[in-house]
């Protein structure tokens, strides 16, 4: 819609992110703000927001149907949910990414059991909860957005099936086997804050990724 506000955290971007985002301004209710790494781009935008929810998207997010915003609303006030998530999926890559992006998939709606967790590629949150919970922890370089959503009650955590398209660029810069170890390695330690505030040179890696929004 229109009237939706859209913020874009660009990092310092060199491919012309700015420009190619206020180029919709005449259609789109959109803005740019100061970016960095993922927690300060993000709570950057949540700070500017007076919605009752903000969804937070990464920059290289394509929604796999167009009405899946809405579902995840609908859903949220529905049952007065604190953070919603969907399901990722990886078109451009291999077999072997897919599959990597389906045992994501498994391994969350299993996590739903005991205590969900929702990626930052797609994390719809209730923004007066979002804020008790202190944003995103910006000391935080690696999983902050699985530290965020796993403390919401999982009553409070809900799953629309639908689904948002990534692309494989996680795997083309660090290997299946080290994402892959990263993530079992984090879930792992879910009850640990150490881990998290540990470097785990992740963006490394990513250096010259996209900038997330």
């Amino acid at each position: 819609m229109s009237s939706t506000r859209v913020l874009v955290a660009d990092a310092s971007s060199t491919d012309g992110t700015p420009e190619i985002v206020m180029s919709f301004r005449d259609r789109l209710n959109v803005g740019v703000i100061r970016g960095g790494m993922p927690s300060y781009g993000r709570n950057q935008g949540a700070a500017q927001a007076d919605t009752p929810y903000v969804l937070f998207l990464d920059a290289d997010i394509e929604l796999a149907e167009p009405w899946l915003i809405r579902k995840c609303m609908e859903k949220a006030q529905g049952k007065q949910l604190q953070c919603v998530t969907t399901n990722i999926l990886c078109t451009d890559g291999s077999w072997v990414d897919k599959l990597f992006y389906a045992g994501n998939d498994f391994f969350q709606y299993l996590s739903y059991l005991h205590r969900p967790f929702a990626t930052g590629m797609f994390m719809l949150f209730e923004r007066k909860k979002f804020w008790e919970l202190g944003g995103f922890n910006e000391k935080i370089q690696f999983a902050e957005d699985y530290r965020l959503s796993q403390r919401v009650d999982r009553k409070r955590f809900g799953i629309v099936r639908g689904g948002v398209y990534t692309t494989n660029r996680r795997f083309q810069r660090m290997g299946h086997l080290r994402v892959g170890w990263l993530f079992l390695w984090t879930a792992m330690n879910f009850w640990n804050e150490r881990h998290f505030l540990r470097d785990h040179k992740y963006w490394a890696h990513e250096a010259d990724s996209l900038p997330r929004a």
